[in-house]
């Protein structure tokens, strides 16, 4: 199936990166192109999900193949990207699977949304190698990013981030660390702190709130937290995050769109370099990359969700 993406587009260097075609400047040689090319063909488009699935998060590693969280239960999908052929990994607790990412390790980091928990999973055999309760009470654990030496995910109810800090050979922690959010981070009603991953230099951590569309710049060491200048613009219904060569991807849920930025080393200034739509976008929530395309699970937030209600995620090129 062919996609009218449809891209409004600024041209914009940003170190050796040119942010409007869509092709980063160090894409290889030709014979690396059309090995690309060939890889492109023999990937699927669509990813047909189960049926009342209600998929929230998607990590990708270096292997074709995509998981996917249930807020309805917490199981994770996986599904092969040549194929679109899935099976259930892992049957959930019955407590929500919301932001996911996977390590060079095989284990799959999974953000427990309400239930304030987390969970870490062999990705080949489904077994669940840890559980962690990080937030009590009123909590929503949205998202995780694999960054310092640590897992860190957000909570959107609070002004907080939770940690797992690896241990030697990335060994997991017995106690995940609280790390209180200050500065220019303030909460307040709806969804907090959201998508979450690194500074484009690996030093801090980027996070945007969903309710106000605003981007900040996290000290990991300290929690202390500064607005990220975007000229102006604002994100409204931001979600997940994805950093990918010289670009920050930012999905806006309900607007059916991604903001694609240039953002500075540090990640203090960013700008909107161009905007991306799809004919094939159901309330997207986060994007993962595969080769040369972006894959989002659509989460019909729109839609009342029922046990018969199909789900999809689709693959644009950015």
């Amino acid at each position: 199936m062919t996609r009218n993406v449809t891209i409004a587009a600024t041209s914009i260097i940003v170190a050796g990166c040119v942010l409007a075609g869509g092709v980063p400047a160090h894409a290889g040689t030709p014979a690396a192109g059309q090995q690309s090319r060939q890889v492109q063909t023999a990937l699927q488009t669509t990813i047909t999900l189960p049926n009342g699935w209600r998929p929230d998060g998607i990590a990708i590693g270096s292997g074709p193949y995509a998981y996917f969280g249930s807020l309805g239960n917490g199981s994770i999908y996986r599904a092969d990207l040549r194929t679109g052929q899935g099976a259930v990994l892992s049957q959930g607790p019955g407590t929500p699977a919301a932001g996911l990412k996977l390590d060079r390790r095989g284990r799959l980091f999974v953000a427990g949304g309400s239930a304030g928990s987390a969970r870490v999973l062999n990705a080949r055999t489904g077994e669940v190698l840890a559980t962690y309760t990080l937030a009590t009470g009123v909590s929503n654990i949205n998202d995780v990013v694999l960054a310092n030496g640590a897992a860190w995910f957000t909570n959107s109810s609070e002004a907080a981030l939770y940690k797992l800090p690896f241990g030697a050979d990335g060994a997991l922690p017995e106690q995940p660390v609280r790390l209180p959010l200050t500065g220019d981070l303030v909460t307040g009603p709806g969804e907090n702190a959201n998508g979450i991953v690194p500074t484009p230099d690996g030093k801090g951590l980027l996070v945007v709130q969903t309710n106000t569309g605003r981007l900040f710049r996290v000290d990991p060491s300290t929690g202390a937290t500064q607005a990220v200048d975007l000229g102006g613009e604002t994100l409204t219904n931001g979600d997940g995050l994805l950093l990918r060569d010289c670009a920050l991807y930012v999905v806006q849920n309900r607007l059916n769109t991604v903001s694609v930025l240039k953002i500075n080393k540090a990640g203090t200034s960013a700008r909107v370099a161009r905007r991306i739509t799809d004919p094939g976008f159901d309330t997207p929530t986060t994007a993962a990359a595969y080769h040369n395309r972006l894959y989002l699970p659509n989460a019909r937030l729109t839609t009342r969700p029922t046990l018969t209600t199909p789900y999809t995620a689709v693959a644009i090129k950015p």
